[in-house]
């Protein structure tokens, strides 16, 4: 999808409490209210966002600025930005990456959209272009792209999970091993590579693991404990054995993690749980055998790969004349 250019009466000095063009469906940020409702749309926070975003850029400027740029760069200069794939793959973080270059800019800047957050792309293909003053296209370029590539890599990774499952009612879905401050963001590119979300923190639900199940005395009674202090919270229980799963399936387990069980132990798992819980493997898995657990029936593969060790997809920025 093309966007027409699109002007966004955006600087980089609102600073604290600016509420130029403020709009009281989403929370008060810096950012153009349009680019906030495309993030919130998302299902990203704004201001999140935007803190993330000035984070990047206070951590490669440290406190003073970008010498090479202002020093070579005439401070009226304007150009346009591409943003081009350098490798096909999936794009995530397009709107983050206005956002980035939005903090650093002293001017209102034009952005030309070509692509949304999720498609595929190829080498070669452009993805957004953004003009405004050379020296703040340059000063933002680093921090915008490694947003943009961290997200993009990891709904790429993602797709080709969800490539292998297509066709069974498996999901893949992602973990807690996160990168800190980043967790909102790279769940964001979970989902738009096709993946699902696990709990996004500690407090939405509850996750019965080996050392909860030792502390408590076993696994049903860890179960028991959770459901007792929390009733309305969703609780999954992780198993080793089918015995285990016998009797977190009695004590009535919404959802069941069958850490490293075979496609031959989950299949058995599935026909002893017969639709009572859901199921999702973990342990064991890779892209080679995902579409064989996924053929047990189980309901998720849970994949922690997916956000701690997916590459990024190559992106780049190209300068040109602005037209």
């Amino acid at each position: 999808m093309t966007t027409p250019d699109l002007p966004l009466a955006q600087s980089g000095g609102c600073g604290d409490g600016c509420a130029c063009g403020a709009d009281e469906s989403y929370p008060e940020t810096g950012l153009d209210p349009s680019l906030a409702q495309l993030l919130a749309e998302a299902g990203l926070d704004p201001v999140e966002v935007e803190d993330i975003a000035n984070v990047a850029i206070q951590e490669d400027l440290a406190g003073g600025v970008d010498v090479t740029t202002v020093a070579t760069i005439p401070d009226e200069a304007v150009a346009t930005a591409d943003f081009v794939a350098r490798e096909a793959g999936v794009v995530a973080g397009l709107r983050v990456a206005e956002a980035v270059i939005s903090i650093v800019c002293t001017d209102e800047f034009e952005v030309e959209r070509h692509i949304d957050d999720g498609d595929r792309v190829t080498e070669g293909q452009k993805l957004l272009s953004v003009t405004t003053r050379t020296r703040d296209l340059l000063t933002a370029e680093r921090s915008a792209l490694n947003i943009l590539c961290r997200l993009s890599g990891i709904a790429t990774a993602t797709r080709a999970w969800a490539d292998a499952l297509e066709g069974t009612k498996a999901k893949v879905r992602d973990t807690r091993k996160t990168t800190p401050g980043l967790r909102s963001l790279e769940k964001f590119a979970v989902r738009c590579g096709g993946g699902v979300n696990h709990r996004m923190s500690l407090s939405d639900a509850a996750l019965v693991k080996d050392n909860h199940v030792v502390a408590a005395g076993g696994v049903a009674q860890a179960f028991k404990a959770v459901r007792e202090a929390f009733p309305d919270v969703p609780i999954e229980v992780e198993v080793d054995t089918l015995h285990q799963l016998r009797e977190v399936v009695d004590a009535g387990a919404d959802l069941i993690l069958l850490d490293n069980f075979t496609p031959g132990e989950c299949e058995e798992a599935v026909t002893l749980v017969h639709g009572r819980a859901a199921l999702e493997a973990s342990g064991r898995l890779t892209l080679a055998n995902a579409r064989a657990y996924a053929e047990t029936g189980v309901d998720y593969l849970a994949v922690g790969a997916l956000t701690h060790s997916s590459p990024i997809l190559d992106i780049g920025l190209d300068l040109r004349a602005a037209e």
